[in-house]
């Protein structure tokens, strides 16, 4: 009851925090998947390439989040962005690369080598052939790297609170050094919440953009 309470008497705050929540991850995973895309169609092509690019991206996904926050804390302090929302897109951006990068490479590298053969003899170019074959049929496993980087990254970016930067991760660090447990109840609550509402938004997606013959 007194979480019901809690969510009723703080709606506005909540919402806030939500939103703040959602523009950290929305535009970090929003430049991961531009970046993360393109770098895992580029790596189909180059295989020492792709052994280094999944190698480091699994490296960074492996350090703690707390720590990866704290490194951004010193090396941002050069430009006075310590804190904030810049530290904490950054390291969204950076969780979220190997995901995106190895579903885009596997769903490429595992296209039936028939109808690549199929696409060059109706006489497409390689670029005509990524647009029109590759990619439509690897967009349900790409969608699904993209699904895991944002609900990994919803959680993560509830970290982000302890440099600043706001999100509903605020509730979860008042609880935790006021003792309130409501707080971090309702905190912790809102995250899950926000998740899977982003994951079912996202398959959504998914399922729309996903050719009716692969579906």
């Amino acid at each position: 009851m007194d979480i019901l309470n809690f969510f009723i008497a703080n709606y506005k705050e909540i919402a806030y925090r939500t939103e703040e929540h959602i523009f950290i991850v929305f535009l970090a995973v929003s430049f991961a998947i531009l970046f993360g895309v393109t770098v895992g169609i580029y790596i189909t092509q180059h295989k020492k390439t792709a052994d280094v690019v999944l190698y480091i991206a699994s490296i960074i996904i492996t350090i703690p989040s707390i720590a990866l926050f704290g490194l951004m804390i010193p090396v941002l302090s050069l430009i006075n962005e310590g804190i904030g929302y810049l530290p904490a897109i950054i390291a969204v951006f950076l969780y979220s690369l190997l995901p995106i990068i190895r579903n885009t490479y596997t769903a490429i590298m595992n296209i039936d080598p028939a109808l690549r053969e199929a696409a060059k003899g109706m006489g497409m170019t390689n670029s005509q052939r990524l647009l029109k074959v590759e990619i439509p049929l690897s967009i349900p496993i790409i969608m699904a790297g993209v699904r895991y980087a944002t609900v990994l990254n919803i959680g993560v970016t509830a970290i982000a609170a302890y440099i600043g930067a706001g999100g509903l991760g605020t509730f979860i660090s008042q609880g935790i050094s006021q003792s309130n447990s409501t707080k971090l109840m309702v905190g912790a609550i809102s995250v899950s919440i926000l998740a899977v509402m982003a994951d079912y938004f996202l398959l959504f997606i998914q399922n729309k953009v996903t050719s009716k013959g692969l579906k």
